[in-house]
């Protein structure tokens, strides 16, 4: 039953993983236009479920094995990456979604531009983490 949850949990880490480099990509590159509040709000929901997501791999080990994942060295190092990310991505999307009606063009393609790019990172750490823990 863990390896199941923690696969259904993986599955859920996975899809959020591709939407916000997948989404900052196509904005940062691909989309001209003004402010996308809505698909701001939708990227700071993914970075939520990222992060809690990411939380439950530790809960479920707890549960079962009566202590957190044993973890050292680059695994510690690539988690705190992508705690990081999920954070700045976090409060830059909630920023978008609330004052990136009033910012320029040039400003919001940063923004995905740091979306996409946390987002890499986050995913590049989590190959670190998988293979060093």
């Amino acid at each position: 039953m863990q390896n199941l949850i923690y696969a259904l949990i993986q599955v859920i880490h996975n899809f959020g993983a591709a939407a916000i480099v997948g989404i900052g990509a196509y904005e940062t590159w691909l989309v001209r236009g003004g402010p996308k509040r809505r698909l701001a709000s939708l990227m700071a929901i993914i970075w939520a479920l990222q992060a809690s997501s990411g939380a439950l791999f530790g809960v479920v080990t707890y549960h079962y094995d009566h202590h957190l994942p044993d973890i050292h060295g680059v695994a510690v190092d690539a988690l705190l990456i992508k705690v990081i990310c999920a954070i700045l991505g976090f409060v830059l999307a909630i920023s978008y979604a609330k004052w990136g009606s009033g910012w320029s063009p040039q400003k919001c393609r940063f923004i995905w531009g740091a979306s996409f790019a946390l987002g890499a990172a986050a995913l590049s750490s989590a190959a670190f983490l998988r293979w060093f823990s």
